[in-house]
Formats: structure tokens, sequence, C-alpha cells
């Protein structure tokens, strides 16, 4: 059974940043352009600064250009400039594209980097791609994955307070055990192979360093294994990572953004991709930031977007051949 050509609808990110410049590069690799029928959400003015920085031309790539009028065409791009008008952009792309995944018009997005202080400048509360574009599919319960070559992470807490991060909920680890999981098929694991982090050191040492380990982690463990996931824990996390970079494991489970963060960017940060779980669509992103002090000199390496970009396809290929795929 064939699938058809994914849809796939790749944001342009804040104008002012690497965005343009990585989304043309990578699209000038031929075999990125045949792997999906690839739509770009932007500004013509973005697209067209960067055509000059990189000197890529958009026209002729074979890939559509959905303008969304965000922008002025009157003003050039200021590359590096920290701008309200340009986070408000950045957004409106994320907005539009989400949208069009929810209406089914393409089958997963792919996001371009965007500033959340140019965002607030707006006046919104902003926190981050993953929580925004919960926001937009009415789901709560979103999770972040970062996905390498080597090894996948997946985080119980993201974008808050390390203090806040430490109360740990036996009910959350055991979604985003399930959530790991779900996703890890998606990329052709058929049994994935899932390591839980403890929270303390040594995974609290039997409650010799803390008991949240015994008492929240390892229940949500027991739990998913009775469900069938090949699932164990809580693991020591100092050591983990070392282990399942050399193949014992295909997912950690990270307790908070930098016990998962950190050694993932170690180990490959240009093939790391950042992608959201627990909501209705496919979303990956690039899992680098603007970049504002290189923006506009075609530094910027293309390597991590062609890496979101085939991740969405992946995902989505995997999707549609699903029986329930529309």
């Amino acid at each position: 059974m064939r699938a058809r050509l994914p849809k796939i609808a790749v944001t342009l990110g804040d104008p002012a940043g690497v965005g343009g410049e990585v989304i043309l590069k990578a699209l000038a690799d031929p075999e990125i352009t045949a792997s999906a029928q690839l739509i770009v959400i932007g500004d013509r003015i973005a697209i067209e600064a960067a055509e000059r920085s990189t000197g890529v031309k958009f026209d002729g790539l074979g890939v559509e250009l959905r303008e969304c009028g965000a922008l002025g065409d009157d003003e050039p791009i200021m590359y590096g400039a920290l701008r309200a008008d340009y986070g408000n952009a950045a957004v409106r792309y994320v907005h539009d594209a989400t949208l069009m995944c929810l209406s089914h018009e393409v089958d997963a997005m792919v996001t371009g980097p965007l500033n959340k202080e140019a965002v607030t400048l707006n006046g919104m509360k902003f926190s981050g791609h993953t929580e925004y574009i919960a926001e937009l599919c009415g789901v709560k319960g979103s999770r972040m994955l970062l996905a390498g070559t080597k090894l996948s992470v997946i985080h119980v807490s993201t974008h808050v307070s390390l203090r806040q991060a430490c109360n740990l909920d036996t009910v959350r680890i055991m979604e985003t055990i399930e959530l790991g999981n779900d996703a890890m098929k998606l990329l052709g694991k058929e049994r994935p192979r899932i390591a839980v982090c403890g929270l303390n050191p040594h995974a609290g040492e039997h409650g010799l360093f803390g008991t949240e380990d015994e008492e929240f982690i390892k229940p949500a463990v027991q739990a998913c294994r009775a469900r069938g996931i090949d699932c164990e824990g809580p693991v020591a996390p100092d050591t983990i990572f070392f282990k399942a970079a050399r193949g014992s494991h295909d997912l950690i489970v990270a307790m908070y953004h930098d016990q998962g963060h950190i050694p993932m960017k170690l180990l490959d940060f240009e093939a790391t991709v950042n992608t959201s779980l627990g909501i209705p669509i496919i979303r990956t992103s690039v899992d680098h930031g603007t970049a504002f002090d290189i923006a506009g000199k075609n530094l910027a390496s293309e390597a991590n977007m062609k890496a979101a970009i085939r991740m969405a396809v992946t995902m989505a290929r995997h999707r549609l051949l699903q029986p329930t795929a529309a």
C-alpha cells in the first residue's frame, strides 16, 4: 500500500532571523523538494531578502508560496532587528499553517525559528510554538519531543520554572510515556524501547536523595508496562543518555526541559528536530533560534531545517498509511 505524496506547510519564522535563509537553502536540495508537496507560509518581501542573501531563487524550486500579507512591501527587511511587526508576522505564519493542518489542507507543518521577545512586544502572552499551536488546536496537554538520528527525548515539562517542574504528577508522566510511544511508532519503531528518567540524582537512590522517583515516576512506569509499553524506570539520568546513544533505548522520557535538551544538543545538535505531541496535527521544527547575530550573512546551516522537513514527511507518510487517514 502506497500513500500519496504528503503536503507540508513550512513557516518562514521571524523575518529578521535566519528562517528564510535556511528554508531557501533546504529547498534548493532536489531530494527535499521531491519528498513532498511543500508550501512556504510567509511574505514575498522576506523571501526576496533571503534570496539576496543566499543567491537561491524561490521561483523555479517547484514550491508554492502562500502569501500572508503580514508585512508591507515598502520597507526592506532589517536583519537582526527585534521588532513587534516581525514578531506578529511570525505568529501569523504559524497561525495560518496550523489552520491548514486542522482543515486537512496539508498533512503536516514545519516551523522556522521565531523570537519570543519579538512576539511579546505585541502584548501577546507567548511561551513558545508548542504551547501556542496546542492552544489553537484546543489542547492543553501538549508535549515536546526532540528526535535525532541516534536517540529521541520527550519531556514531561518544558517551559516552566525548575521549581514548578519538580511538582510531579503520575498521570502526566503516564500520558507522556504513551505519547512518546505513539510518536516513535510514527517514526517507524514497531515496539519502541523507552527509558524513563528519575528526577533526583541516581533516581533518588531508594529515597535517600528524595522520594519523588518512588512516589510518582515508578507507578507511572508500572502502569504503562501493564498496558504493553516497553518501558523501564526510573533510571539514573546521569548515565542513561550515554547508554541510549549506544543503542540501549529508542526514547528517553525526561522530567524537565534541560534534563533532556542539554544531552540531546550535545549528541547531535544539527540533526535534532523539535516535534509537538499531544495535538491532532503533525508539527516539527528546527531546534535552533533566529540567530539574529548572523542573519542576512548566509552563514546559517540548513541541515536542521532539512532534518525537520524529513521528519515531518516521515510522520505524515506513516499517518497516511493508517486506515483512518483521510
